[in-house]
């Protein structure tokens, strides 16, 4: 029988199953009003297409938890309809759909480790670092005495990535680039 946890034990970051899909819990705040039954309000994220809902339970209720872990892989290719993994404790491969990783695509090298979010033990998401190193491919050269504030050019990284970078940065530079934002941070 599954896990189920009822309103009283919610916690920031857990998951549960409501109406058949899966959804975390942003924020949630017990309220005990003068008169009738205490309840709960929360505002829930969806797991698969990140929608945000606010939803209000009786004190008490139950729902089924729903099993998360993340675990450590290595991004192994893309073959274009499928993104492959490996698992990095017991060499395992499996893939994910190409869709549900493309935001994530363009900041991964071959052979670079990455976190993967498994709901109820498939793999479901991955979360990249904070911020990841790599090469500009191709940018325009900064012309001397363009010294505006706060000017940018595009720049090509060697993961295909484009990314708006200061006029200083040339192309065989490394960059630290948040990929959460594909934005600049500094010069590796």
């Amino acid at each position: 029988m599954a896990e189920t946890v009822d309103t009283n034990s919610f916690k920031n970051g857990m998951h549960i199953e409501l109406d058949g899909k899966v959804w975390r819990i942003v924020e949630f705040q017990h309220v005990k009003p003068g008169k009738g039954g205490a309840f709960v309000r929360t505002k829930l994220k969806a797991f698969d297409g990140g929608s945000v809902v606010d939803r209000t339970f009786r004190a008490g209720e139950k729902f089924p938890r729903v099993r998360t872990e993340t675990k450590s892989v290595q991004f192994l290719y893309d073959d274009g309809s499928d993104v492959h993994f490996m698992d990095e404790e017991t060499y395992e491969q499996f893939s994910l759909p190409h869709a549900a990783v493309a935001d994530e695509l363009p900041y991964m090298q071959p052979n670079a480790s990455v976190q993967v979010m498994a709901v109820n033990g498939a793999p479901s998401s991955i979360q990249l670092p904070s911020s990841v190193e790599l090469t500009v491919t191709d940018t325009e050269p900064g012309v001397k005495g363009d010294t505006v504030s706060n000017v940018t050019k595009p720049a090509t990284l060697e993961t295909g990535a484009v990314i708006q970078v200061p006029l200083f940065v040339n192309v065989g530079d490394r960059l630290k680039v948040d990929p959460r934002e594909g934005r600049y941070i500094q010069r590796a």
